[in-house]
């Protein structure tokens, strides 16, 4: 074998020794071992006593840079490996944005699923296509829906307080027990869809459509809903005391209004005008 042959057997060897962590980590500690161990040794023959003293108090140094700067780099590789889970989560929401087919609807519940279990939720969902999803016991409070497609949704106890679903398409979607205490919802699409027992006290409902909707025993104390369509909804139990906009004309074309709770002038002007509604 020449000398290049024998060079470059040496460089594949070491390349292989390379390429494999745990060998190299110990070929270097046996080297080390072997090195500081030689150099000590006329310690260890003459001044045993006080060289094993000193040895020890390194030892504690060590313990102690385990305990105070191994803890504290855990900590920060933790936490920025955290941040950046949820920068990639983030991001993947923002590349379904506006792509209208189930899978992104569907991948993009996912990553709200995994912001939620690191307790995020202010959550930018601004035209996202959620239909026929299941958001149920989710956390988006204050999240940015507007103009979101969640037609279909599932929305069982979610919360949504103080989300905005501006514009928002909730045609048909499944909301018993939802959360929507001061949202912002103006102009959103609730038609056919089932909010039994919603919060929706203070809740932005301005012109919001509201056609065939179920809002039994639904709770809308202080809710906004000036020129809101309310046809052939079913206000069964419903609680409207100090509803800001709401009309009598707005309120004639309902399904039923029987035992809703109302503000004392709007109940006698009701009873009054339209007496088969809330007997």
């Amino acid at each position: 074998m020449t000398f290049k042959e024998q060079q470059q057997v040496i460089k594949e060897r070491f390349n292989d020794i390379l390429e494999k962590p745990l060998l190299t980590s110990f070929l270097v500690l046996v080297i080390l071992a072997i090195l500081v161990l030689s150099l000590s040794f006329p310690y260890y023959q003459n001044d045993f006593t006080n060289f094993w003293g000193q040895v020890l108090a390194e030892a504690h140094g060590m313990l102690f840079d385990i305990a105070v700067i191994g803890i504290l780099i855990f900590w920060l590789n933790r936490n920025g490996e955290k941040r950046l889970r949820i920068r990639m989560y983030k991001d993947e929401i923002d590349d379904f944005r506006l792509w209208e087919s189930d899978e992104a609807a569907f991948r993009t519940v996912g990553n709200i699923k995994r912001l939620n279990r690191n307790k995020i939720y202010n959550i930018n969902l601004v035209n996202c296509h959620l239909a026929r999803t299941n958001l149920s016991y989710t956390i988006l409070k204050e999240s940015n829906m507007n103009n979101a497609n969640l037609t279909g949704a599932n929305l069982l106890q979610c919360n949504l307080e103080n989300a905005r679903l501006n514009q928002a398409n909730l045609e048909n979607a499944n909301m018993n027990q939802a959360n929507m205490l001061g949202a912002y919802a103006s102009g959103a699409n609730f038609t056919d869809a089932v909010l039994i027992k919603t919060i929706l006290e203070r809740a932005f409902l301005i012109k919001a459509d509201f056609t065939n909707a179920f809002l039994m025993e639904a709770d809308l104390r202080g809710a906004f809903l000036t020129g809101a369509e309310m046809e052939n909804a079913n206000l069964y139990k419903a609680d409207l005391r100090g509803a800001i906009g709401l009309t009598v004309e707005q309120l004639k074309s309902v399904k039923t209004l029987y035992q809703a709770k109302f503000d004392p002038e709007l109940e006698a002007q009701l009873k009054e005008e339209h007496p088969e509604l809330v007997g």
